[in-house]
Protein backbone atom coordinates (compact mmCIF):
# COMPACT_ATOMS: atom_id res chain seq x y z
CA UNK A 1 0.00 0.00 0.00
CA UNK A 2 2.91 2.21 1.10
CA UNK A 3 4.47 1.96 -2.53
CA UNK A 4 1.06 2.46 -4.19
CA UNK A 5 1.26 5.73 -2.57
CA UNK A 6 4.61 6.98 -3.31
CA UNK A 7 3.78 6.11 -6.85
CA UNK A 8 0.98 8.07 -6.86
CA UNK A 9 2.65 11.12 -5.40
CA UNK A 10 5.44 10.68 -7.53
CA UNK A 11 2.85 10.58 -10.75
CA UNK A 12 1.08 13.81 -9.76
CA UNK A 13 4.00 15.48 -9.00
CA UNK A 14 5.39 14.85 -12.60
CA UNK A 15 1.91 15.69 -14.22
CA UNK A 16 1.93 19.24 -12.63
CA UNK A 17 6.04 20.15 -13.38
CA UNK A 18 4.88 18.48 -16.92
CA UNK A 19 1.80 21.44 -17.08
CA UNK A 20 3.97 23.70 -15.66
CA UNK A 21 6.95 23.59 -18.16
CA UNK A 22 4.05 23.54 -20.85
CA UNK A 23 2.29 26.56 -19.59
CA UNK A 24 5.67 28.06 -19.55
CA UNK A 25 6.41 27.83 -22.92
CA UNK A 26 3.05 28.40 -24.23
CA UNK A 27 3.02 31.45 -22.89
CA UNK A 28 6.39 32.10 -25.16
CA UNK A 29 5.02 30.66 -28.18
CA UNK A 30 1.95 32.62 -27.46
CA UNK A 31 4.44 36.23 -27.09
CA UNK A 32 5.95 35.08 -30.25
CA UNK A 33 3.13 34.56 -32.43
CA UNK A 34 2.28 38.12 -31.33
CA UNK A 35 5.44 40.03 -32.43
CA UNK A 36 7.26 40.07 -29.22
CA UNK A 37 9.79 36.97 -29.58
CA UNK A 38 8.66 36.26 -25.96
CA UNK A 39 9.76 39.38 -24.54
CA UNK A 40 7.94 41.54 -22.18
CA UNK A 41 8.27 45.03 -23.02
CA UNK A 42 9.69 46.77 -20.10
CA UNK A 43 7.71 49.98 -18.57
CA UNK A 44 10.27 52.52 -18.38
CA UNK A 45 8.28 54.56 -15.46
CA UNK A 46 7.47 52.01 -13.20
CA UNK A 47 11.09 51.10 -13.49
CA UNK A 48 11.70 54.84 -12.89
CA UNK A 49 9.93 54.88 -9.39
CA UNK A 50 11.24 51.39 -8.09
CA UNK A 51 14.85 53.42 -9.06
CA UNK A 52 15.98 51.76 -12.19
CA UNK A 53 14.30 54.13 -14.91
CA UNK A 54 15.98 54.18 -17.98
CA UNK A 55 16.17 57.80 -17.86
CA UNK A 56 17.46 60.25 -20.53
CA UNK A 57 21.76 59.89 -20.35
CA UNK A 58 22.93 62.19 -17.28
CA UNK A 59 22.06 63.01 -13.86
CA UNK A 60 18.03 62.81 -13.40
CA UNK A 61 16.33 63.82 -10.06
CA UNK A 62 13.19 64.77 -8.58
CA UNK A 63 12.48 68.64 -8.87
CA UNK A 64 9.87 71.07 -7.09
CA UNK A 65 7.28 71.95 -10.29
CA UNK A 66 7.48 76.13 -10.04
CA UNK A 67 3.88 77.87 -9.95
CA UNK A 68 3.23 81.15 -9.99
CA UNK A 69 0.65 82.37 -6.65
CA UNK A 70 -2.52 83.35 -9.41
CA UNK A 71 -2.53 79.25 -10.14
CA UNK A 72 -2.17 77.30 -7.28
CA UNK A 73 -5.60 76.47 -7.21
CA UNK A 74 -7.02 72.60 -8.89
CA UNK A 75 -3.95 70.49 -9.56
CA UNK A 76 -1.61 72.96 -8.06
CA UNK A 77 -3.09 73.45 -4.73
CA UNK A 78 -0.97 70.96 -3.16
CA UNK A 79 3.27 71.11 -4.15
CA UNK A 80 4.16 69.14 -7.45
CA UNK A 81 7.29 67.27 -8.51
CA UNK A 82 8.46 66.41 -11.58
CA UNK A 83 11.60 64.25 -12.59
CA UNK A 84 13.92 65.90 -15.16
CA UNK A 85 17.01 65.55 -16.17
CA UNK A 86 19.39 68.06 -14.74
CA UNK A 87 19.73 71.67 -16.15
CA UNK A 88 16.16 71.33 -16.61
CA UNK A 89 13.25 73.74 -15.18
CA UNK A 90 9.89 73.21 -15.19
CA UNK A 91 7.37 75.99 -14.40
CA UNK A 92 3.24 76.03 -15.02
CA UNK A 93 2.97 78.76 -17.62
CA UNK A 94 -1.25 78.83 -17.29
CA UNK A 95 -3.82 76.30 -15.23
CA UNK A 96 -7.20 76.51 -15.05
CA UNK A 97 -7.43 75.88 -19.09
CA UNK A 98 -10.10 73.05 -19.16
CA UNK A 99 -9.33 70.07 -21.34
CA UNK A 100 -6.16 71.63 -22.40
CA UNK A 101 -5.06 69.84 -25.70
CA UNK A 102 -2.91 71.41 -29.00
CA UNK A 103 -0.93 75.21 -28.96
CA UNK A 104 0.30 77.65 -31.23
CA UNK A 105 2.99 80.62 -30.99
CA UNK A 106 1.96 83.85 -31.91
CA UNK A 107 4.38 86.06 -33.60
CA UNK A 108 5.47 87.97 -30.41
CA UNK A 109 5.19 84.35 -28.29
CA UNK A 110 2.18 84.44 -27.03
CA UNK A 111 0.35 81.15 -26.80
CA UNK A 112 -2.84 80.07 -28.98
CA UNK A 113 -4.61 76.59 -26.97
CA UNK A 114 -7.62 74.42 -27.87
CA UNK A 115 -10.06 73.29 -24.83
CA UNK A 116 -11.07 70.26 -25.83
CA UNK A 117 -14.74 70.92 -24.05
CA UNK A 118 -15.31 73.82 -26.76
CA UNK A 119 -13.21 76.79 -26.72
CA UNK A 120 -10.46 78.58 -28.31
CA UNK A 121 -7.96 80.39 -25.93
CA UNK A 122 -4.95 82.55 -26.12
CA UNK A 123 -2.36 82.83 -23.18
CA UNK A 124 -0.69 86.31 -22.94
CA UNK A 125 2.67 86.43 -21.16
CA UNK A 126 2.99 90.23 -22.26
CA UNK A 127 5.97 90.85 -19.64
CA UNK A 128 7.45 87.93 -20.92
CA UNK A 129 8.31 86.98 -17.30
CA UNK A 130 7.77 83.04 -18.42
CA UNK A 131 3.80 82.82 -17.08
CA UNK A 132 0.85 83.86 -18.73
CA UNK A 133 -0.98 87.31 -16.88
CA UNK A 134 -3.74 86.70 -19.36
CA UNK A 135 -6.11 84.09 -20.86
CA UNK A 136 -8.37 84.97 -23.41
CA UNK A 137 -11.54 83.35 -24.90
CA UNK A 138 -10.99 83.91 -28.32
CA UNK A 139 -13.94 81.02 -29.37
CA UNK A 140 -16.31 78.96 -27.42
CA UNK A 141 -19.36 76.45 -28.41
CA UNK A 142 -17.15 74.53 -30.86
CA UNK A 143 -17.34 70.70 -31.55
CA UNK A 144 -14.30 68.86 -29.75
CA UNK A 145 -11.99 71.45 -30.76
CA UNK A 146 -7.99 69.94 -31.06
CA UNK A 147 -5.96 71.22 -33.51
CA UNK A 148 -4.59 74.41 -33.71
CA UNK A 149 -2.43 76.46 -36.31
CA UNK A 150 -1.37 79.82 -36.99
CA UNK A 151 0.13 80.91 -40.71
CA UNK A 152 0.18 84.23 -42.22
CA UNK A 153 -2.32 86.18 -39.36
CA UNK A 154 -4.73 83.27 -39.59
CA UNK A 155 -5.66 80.78 -37.57
CA UNK A 156 -6.78 77.20 -38.06
CA UNK A 157 -8.76 74.91 -35.79
CA UNK A 158 -9.83 71.51 -36.36
CA UNK A 159 -13.09 70.78 -34.85
CA UNK A 160 -14.58 67.28 -35.16
CA UNK A 161 -16.63 67.54 -38.29
CA UNK A 162 -14.52 70.38 -39.91
CA UNK A 163 -11.87 73.30 -40.07
CA UNK A 164 -12.71 76.76 -39.21
CA UNK A 165 -10.06 80.05 -39.98
CA UNK A 166 -9.66 82.85 -38.15
CA UNK A 167 -8.61 85.75 -40.63
CA UNK A 168 -6.42 88.14 -39.42
CA UNK A 169 -6.13 87.52 -35.60
CA UNK A 170 -3.98 89.37 -33.31
CA UNK A 171 -2.18 88.91 -29.81
CA UNK A 172 -5.71 90.37 -28.37
CA UNK A 173 -7.21 87.14 -30.39
CA UNK A 174 -9.05 89.65 -31.94
CA UNK A 175 -9.88 88.78 -35.69
CA UNK A 176 -11.57 89.80 -38.78
CA UNK A 177 -13.70 87.29 -39.85
CA UNK A 178 -14.35 83.54 -39.03
CA UNK A 179 -14.11 81.07 -41.79
CA UNK A 180 -15.45 77.20 -42.36
CA UNK A 181 -12.64 76.22 -44.50
CA UNK A 182 -13.21 72.33 -44.53
CA UNK A 183 -16.76 70.68 -43.84
CA UNK A 184 -17.74 67.54 -43.88
CA UNK A 185 -15.04 65.60 -42.14
CA UNK A 186 -15.81 62.27 -40.39
CA UNK A 187 -17.48 61.95 -37.16
CA UNK A 188 -19.95 60.95 -35.01
CA UNK A 189 -18.09 57.99 -33.65
CA UNK A 190 -14.76 56.67 -32.26
CA UNK A 191 -12.10 59.52 -32.22
CA UNK A 192 -12.79 62.77 -32.21
CA UNK A 193 -10.32 64.77 -32.23
CA UNK A 194 -8.66 66.27 -35.78
CA UNK A 195 -5.12 67.70 -35.90
CA UNK A 196 -4.40 70.68 -38.24
CA UNK A 197 -0.86 72.14 -39.31
CA UNK A 198 0.60 73.68 -42.29
CA UNK A 199 3.16 72.26 -44.09
CA UNK A 200 6.44 74.28 -45.44
CA UNK A 201 4.94 72.95 -48.94
CA UNK A 202 2.00 75.59 -47.90
CA UNK A 203 -0.93 72.44 -47.90
CA UNK A 204 -2.67 72.00 -45.02
CA UNK A 205 -2.93 67.93 -43.21
CA UNK A 206 -5.46 67.16 -41.20
CA UNK A 207 -5.87 63.75 -39.30
CA UNK A 208 -9.21 61.96 -38.82
CA UNK A 209 -8.50 58.73 -36.62
CA UNK A 210 -10.79 55.30 -37.08
CA UNK A 211 -14.24 55.21 -36.15
CA UNK A 212 -13.53 51.82 -33.57
CA UNK A 213 -11.19 49.92 -31.95
CA UNK A 214 -10.57 47.51 -34.72
CA UNK A 215 -12.71 47.41 -37.73
CA UNK A 216 -13.08 47.58 -42.10
CA UNK A 217 -13.93 51.73 -42.22
CA UNK A 218 -16.78 52.40 -44.81
CA UNK A 219 -15.43 55.99 -45.41
CA UNK A 220 -11.55 55.85 -46.89
CA UNK A 221 -10.93 58.84 -45.16
CA UNK A 222 -10.74 57.32 -41.55
CA UNK A 223 -7.63 56.63 -40.05
CA UNK A 224 -5.33 58.55 -42.85
CA UNK A 225 -3.70 62.10 -42.92
CA UNK A 226 -5.42 64.26 -45.32
CA UNK A 227 -3.70 66.72 -47.72
CA UNK A 228 -6.12 70.06 -48.53
CA UNK A 229 -4.79 73.28 -50.02
CA UNK A 230 -4.88 76.41 -48.67
CA UNK A 231 -8.30 77.32 -49.94
CA UNK A 232 -9.71 74.26 -48.30
CA UNK A 233 -10.40 72.48 -51.68
CA UNK A 234 -9.09 68.67 -51.30
CA UNK A 235 -5.79 67.35 -52.62
CA UNK A 236 -4.86 63.50 -51.39
CA UNK A 237 -4.42 61.16 -49.00
CA UNK A 238 -0.98 60.73 -47.72
CA UNK A 239 -0.84 58.24 -45.42
CA UNK A 240 -3.24 55.47 -44.50
CA UNK A 241 -3.87 52.46 -41.90
CA UNK A 242 -3.39 55.02 -39.16
CA UNK A 243 -5.50 53.88 -36.28
CA UNK A 244 -5.10 57.45 -34.32
CA UNK A 245 -2.67 59.70 -35.43
CA UNK A 246 -2.78 62.42 -32.98
CA UNK A 247 0.74 63.80 -32.99
CA UNK A 248 2.43 64.67 -36.30
CA UNK A 249 5.02 67.04 -37.07
CA UNK A 250 7.42 68.56 -39.91
CA UNK A 251 11.51 67.97 -39.98
CA UNK A 252 13.32 70.02 -42.87
CA UNK A 253 15.61 68.29 -44.65
CA UNK A 254 18.46 69.36 -47.38
CA UNK A 255 16.03 68.08 -50.05
CA UNK A 256 12.46 69.40 -48.86
CA UNK A 257 10.92 68.04 -45.93
CA UNK A 258 9.63 64.72 -43.63
CA UNK A 259 6.31 64.27 -42.19
CA UNK A 260 6.75 62.14 -39.05
CA UNK A 261 3.45 60.78 -36.48
CA UNK A 262 2.91 59.14 -33.62
CA UNK A 263 0.26 56.55 -34.03
CA UNK A 264 -1.99 54.79 -31.08
CA UNK A 265 -2.04 51.00 -31.05
CA UNK A 266 -5.40 48.92 -30.99
CA UNK A 267 -6.49 47.64 -27.13
CA UNK A 268 -8.05 44.70 -25.83
CA UNK A 269 -4.63 41.98 -27.37
CA UNK A 270 -2.71 42.14 -24.34
CA UNK A 271 -0.79 44.67 -21.44
CA UNK A 272 2.42 44.77 -24.07
CA UNK A 273 0.88 44.50 -27.00
CA UNK A 274 0.43 46.14 -30.27
CA UNK A 275 3.37 48.90 -29.48
CA UNK A 276 2.75 51.94 -30.06
CA UNK A 277 4.80 53.84 -33.15
CA UNK A 278 6.60 56.30 -34.33
CA UNK A 279 6.19 56.28 -38.21
CA UNK A 280 7.45 58.02 -41.17
CA UNK A 281 4.45 59.05 -43.05
CA UNK A 282 5.62 61.28 -46.14
CA UNK A 283 8.88 62.76 -47.48
CA UNK A 284 8.06 65.75 -50.24
CA UNK A 285 7.57 64.91 -53.33
CA UNK A 286 6.41 60.76 -52.25
CA UNK A 287 3.43 60.20 -55.14
CA UNK A 288 2.51 56.82 -53.19
CA UNK A 289 0.25 56.45 -50.03
CA UNK A 290 2.02 54.57 -47.55
CA UNK A 291 -0.55 52.02 -45.61
CA UNK A 292 1.03 51.60 -42.06
CA UNK A 293 -1.25 48.69 -41.40
CA UNK A 294 -4.47 49.13 -39.40
CA UNK A 295 -7.11 47.54 -39.07
CA UNK A 296 -5.64 44.22 -40.40
CA UNK A 297 -2.33 44.79 -38.77
CA UNK A 298 0.36 46.12 -36.22
CA UNK A 299 3.72 46.56 -35.45
CA UNK A 300 6.13 45.40 -37.77
CA UNK A 301 3.87 43.48 -40.07
CA UNK A 302 1.97 41.10 -37.65
CA UNK A 303 -1.44 40.46 -38.47
CA UNK A 304 -4.26 41.05 -35.75
CA UNK A 305 -6.15 38.22 -34.63
CA UNK A 306 -9.32 39.12 -36.77
CA UNK A 307 -7.86 39.26 -39.56
CA UNK A 308 -5.59 35.86 -39.95
CA UNK A 309 -5.52 35.59 -43.52
CA UNK A 310 -3.97 39.03 -44.33
CA UNK A 311 -0.69 38.03 -42.94
CA UNK A 312 1.18 37.67 -46.17
CA UNK A 313 -0.60 41.43 -46.65
CA UNK A 314 0.70 42.39 -43.82
CA UNK A 315 4.14 41.56 -44.02
CA UNK A 316 4.58 42.67 -47.69
CA UNK A 317 2.71 45.57 -48.63
CA UNK A 318 2.36 47.79 -45.71
CA UNK A 319 4.99 50.17 -43.71
CA UNK A 320 6.53 49.02 -40.92
CA UNK A 321 7.17 51.86 -38.07
CA UNK A 322 10.59 53.45 -37.39
CA UNK A 323 10.57 52.85 -33.68
CA UNK A 324 8.29 50.98 -31.85
CA UNK A 325 7.05 52.53 -27.93
CA UNK A 326 5.24 51.16 -24.59
CA UNK A 327 1.72 49.73 -25.95
CA UNK A 328 -0.53 51.74 -24.55
CA UNK A 329 1.82 54.41 -23.39
CA UNK A 330 -1.03 56.39 -26.28
CA UNK A 331 1.57 59.07 -28.01
CA UNK A 332 -0.10 62.01 -28.39
CA UNK A 333 2.44 65.35 -29.18
CA UNK A 334 5.94 65.14 -30.96
CA UNK A 335 8.50 67.38 -31.74
CA UNK A 336 12.02 67.15 -32.56
CA UNK A 337 14.26 69.20 -30.14
CA UNK A 338 15.91 72.12 -31.93
CA UNK A 339 19.83 73.36 -31.40
CA UNK A 340 18.39 76.12 -28.94
CA UNK A 341 16.98 74.24 -26.48
CA UNK A 342 19.95 71.76 -25.87
CA UNK A 343 22.63 70.92 -28.28
CA UNK A 344 22.57 67.40 -26.55
CA UNK A 345 19.23 66.58 -27.18
CA UNK A 346 18.91 68.43 -30.80
CA UNK A 347 17.47 66.31 -33.09
CA UNK A 348 16.00 64.15 -30.84
CA UNK A 349 12.67 63.13 -31.23
CA UNK A 350 10.69 64.48 -28.24
CA UNK A 351 7.21 62.67 -27.46
CA UNK A 352 4.08 63.30 -25.00
CA UNK A 353 2.35 60.16 -23.21
CA UNK A 354 -0.50 60.71 -22.65
CA UNK A 355 -1.08 57.58 -20.73
CA UNK A 356 -2.83 54.10 -20.81
CA UNK A 357 -6.72 53.76 -19.62
CA UNK A 358 -7.37 49.99 -19.81
CA UNK A 359 -3.82 48.45 -19.23
CA UNK A 360 -3.91 46.21 -16.42
CA UNK A 361 -0.77 48.14 -14.89
CA UNK A 362 -1.05 51.97 -15.66
CA UNK A 363 1.83 53.10 -18.29
CA UNK A 364 2.79 56.55 -19.46
CA UNK A 365 1.94 60.03 -18.20
CA UNK A 366 5.00 61.40 -19.23
CA UNK A 367 7.32 63.06 -21.92
CA UNK A 368 10.37 60.68 -23.71
CA UNK A 369 12.92 61.12 -26.15
CA UNK A 370 13.70 59.12 -28.52
CA UNK A 371 17.77 59.77 -29.80
CA UNK A 372 17.80 58.31 -33.24
CA UNK A 373 21.78 58.09 -33.99
CA UNK A 374 22.58 57.40 -30.26
CA UNK A 375 19.95 55.27 -28.04
CA UNK A 376 18.98 52.61 -30.24
CA UNK A 377 15.24 54.07 -31.18
CA UNK A 378 14.56 53.23 -27.72
CA UNK A 379 12.22 55.74 -25.99
CA UNK A 380 14.13 56.82 -22.75
CA UNK A 381 12.27 59.14 -19.91
CA UNK A 382 12.71 62.75 -20.35
CA UNK A 383 10.13 63.91 -17.51
CA UNK A 384 7.90 61.68 -15.55
CA UNK A 385 5.89 61.85 -12.19
CA UNK A 386 2.38 63.41 -13.70
CA UNK A 387 1.67 59.55 -11.98
CA UNK A 388 3.49 59.57 -8.46
CA UNK A 389 5.20 57.53 -6.78
CA UNK A 390 1.51 56.14 -5.13
CA UNK A 391 0.38 55.46 -8.53
CA UNK A 392 -1.93 58.39 -8.41
CA UNK A 393 -2.58 60.70 -11.75
CA UNK A 394 -2.56 63.89 -11.50
CA UNK A 395 -1.97 64.92 -15.44
CA UNK A 396 -1.59 63.89 -18.37
CA UNK A 397 0.50 65.64 -21.29
CA UNK A 398 -1.41 66.08 -25.39
CA UNK A 399 0.94 68.23 -27.21
CA UNK A 400 4.67 69.21 -26.77
CA UNK A 401 5.75 72.22 -28.52
CA UNK A 402 9.35 74.43 -28.82
CA UNK A 403 9.34 78.20 -28.94
CA UNK A 404 11.68 80.25 -31.27
CA UNK A 405 13.45 81.00 -28.25
CA UNK A 406 14.12 77.23 -27.97
CA UNK A 407 11.86 76.67 -24.81
CA UNK A 408 9.49 73.46 -24.64
CA UNK A 409 5.68 73.94 -23.86
CA UNK A 410 3.81 70.85 -23.17
CA UNK A 411 -0.28 70.99 -22.79
CA UNK A 412 -2.45 68.89 -19.93
CA UNK A 413 -5.72 67.47 -20.20
CA UNK A 414 -6.20 66.49 -16.85
CA UNK A 415 -3.80 69.42 -15.00
CA UNK A 416 -5.97 71.76 -17.43
CA UNK A 417 -2.50 73.69 -17.78
CA UNK A 418 0.47 74.56 -20.15
CA UNK A 419 3.99 74.19 -18.88
CA UNK A 420 7.67 75.61 -19.87
CA UNK A 421 10.55 74.06 -19.56
CA UNK A 422 13.71 75.69 -19.90
CA UNK A 423 17.45 74.14 -20.24
CA UNK A 424 20.26 75.77 -19.61
CA UNK A 425 21.71 77.08 -23.31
Amino acid sequence: MFKKIVLWVFFVSAVLAATYFWDKNKNITDNQDAGISGIVIQDSESNFLAGTSNEASGAFSQKELIVPDKYKAGAFAVSRKLNLPDGVTVSVFAAGLGSARAMAFSGEGNIFVTDLSGKVLLLRDADKDGAAEEIITVDQNLQNPHGVELFENNLYVGEEHQVVAYRNINEEGKYQSKEILITNLPSGAGHATRTVKIGPDRKIYVHVGSSCNVCEETDERRATILRYNLDGSFDRIIGAGLRNTVGFTFKNTSTGFELWAVDNGRDRIGDNIPPEEANLVYVSGQEETKNFGWPYCYGRGIANPEYPGRADYCQNQTEFPRYEMQAHSAPLGVAFAPDNFSKELSGDMIISFHGSWNRSEPTGYKVVRIDPDGSGGQAEDFITGWRDANGQVWGRPVDVKFSAEGDLFISDDLAGAVYRIRSKK
